[in-house]
Order: structure tokens, then sequence, then C-alpha cells
């Protein structure tokens, strides 16, 4: 492979989670302008036929397919229709996730402990389990987890949350061990402060977004745009040796 087609993904399935916005939806973005069919996926099917429609008249290759990672007969139906429709999955992003909890970590309640487990350690698990099933059959893939930085150091007043994205962490290694005889590689994405909705808690807070930049090197909140070049890297050719690796994407977080 010459070193200008390490990135390229023509021929290439992708499935995108959690891809109707934010980070999900410049990973899709991206992986179609390097020639992958993407499918762009999330709970709601009208965001996300905007994203694969805007894909679309730029010409890419995309089609939009809902679902709810937490939901397990969800996970059965999009590799049920990704196995009738493609035969196959190359490239799997796990990007969906839950925090519906921002508090104190003792006052957590059980719904919102449920939901986030449920998206975030049951609902990559399997979608993993399954894309790797998929990907053995056709002799290879690549699976990157979008885990964050809050799995590493704890975000404050984000306990379980930061407590299933170092679940993640740990997953996303014990499936490259697993799975790296056949050549399927999985890695990890660590966000760290984005400027996505998801995270608005935190972007539109003055006080938490102060205190968070003195912890930031380059003291600014990241675009979703620059979280998605390392995962077109991590999919690509161009890391054909690189598993079990989680790259931090943090602004130098947590170099501090």
């Amino acid at each position: 492979m010459s070193s200008k087609d390490l990135f390229d993904l023509t021929g290439k399935v992708a499935l995108i989670t959690g891809a109707s916005r934010g980070i999900g939806e410049s990973i899709a973005r991206t992986l179609a302008n390097y020639g992958a069919h993407v499918i762009v996926s999330s709970r709601k099917i009208d965001g996300c036929e905007a994203v694969a429609a805007s894909i679309r008249e730029t010409g890419g290759s995309a089609e939009a397919y809902a679902c709810h990672i937490g939901e397990m007969d969800q996970i059965e139906a999009i590799w049920g229709h990704i196995e009738n429709t493609h035969g196959k999955l190359d490239i799997l992003v796990n990007n969906a996730a839950a925090n519906p909890y921002f508090g104190p970590i003792e006052d957590t309640d059980l719904g919102a402990f449920n939901k986030t487990v449920d998206v975030n350690i049951r609902g990559y698990f399997f979608m993993c389990a399954r894309g790797a099933q998929m990907m053995k059959k056709a002799g290879g893939g690549a699976i990157v987890n979008v885990a964050s930085v809050n799995g590493v150091n704890p975000g404050h007043y984000q306990g379980i949350y930061s407590v299933t994205k170092a679940a993640v962490i740990s997953m996303t290694k014990s499936f490259a061990m697993e799975l790296g005889q056949q050549n399927i590689r999985v890695n990890a994405l660590l966000p760290g402060l984005t400027d996505t909705k998801f995270a608005s808690a935190l972007t539109t807070n003055e006080a938490i977004k102060k205190q968070a930049m003195a912890h930031i090197p380059m003291k600014r909140v990241a675009d979703p745009d620059e979280m998605a070049g390392t995962v077109l890297y991590l999919v690509s050719g161009a890391s054909s040796y690189t598993t079990g690796a989680c790259i931090n994407a943090d602004g130098g977080y947590l170099t501090i």
C-alpha cells in the first residue's frame, strides 16, 4: 500500500452509532469523505437521515438506520439489517453514550445507573461482540470505541458515567487481545472536553468551564471535527499494526 492510500476507505462499510450529531456526525462525514459507505445510526431516525442525506448530497455514500444500543432487540435488529443489506461490516465505531445524571455520586438513582450501564457497557459490549462475529466471516475489520478521559481521571459529578467509560477502556483491551489473530483491530478514542450538546452541562457553565481550562494545556474546548481524524487513522490501513490502543484527544488534559 502506497503512503497516499493509507487512509483510503473505498469499498468499506462502516457503522457509526450516535452519529446524528456531535462527534459521531463528524466521524461519519470524515469516513464518507475517504470513501466508506457509512451507516448513520442513533436512537431517532430523523436525525440520522438528515446526516445521511447531507453526506449523499456532497457525493458520499450513506444510509440511516435507527438503533438504541441500550435495547438488546434493537442491537440484534441492526446486525440483521447489515447482514441482509451488505453481507459484511468492515468498520464499527461505538460512539453512542448515555450520561443522564450530573451530580453527587452518592445520590445516583437506580434509573440513571441502569440507563448509563445499559448503553455504555452492555451496549458497547454486544455491539463489539456482534461486530466481531461478522468481521471474522469477512477476514477482519476495525472497531473503535469512543471512551473518555473520564475513564482515566473521573469527572466531577460524573461518577457513574466515568465508571462506565473506564469499563470501555478495559473492554477495548480485552476484545483487542482476543481478536488480534482474527485480523480484527480494536482501539479506543478518549476525547477530552468537546463542544457538543452531550457536553453542554460542562461547556455552558462558565465556572465549570473555567476550572476545566486550568487543566487543559491547550486552553480551549475541542471541536467535534478534531476527534474524527484519530478515528480515521484507527480504522484505516495507516494503523494496521495498532490494536488495544487508547488514544487521548484531549488538548493535553491527561498530561497534567
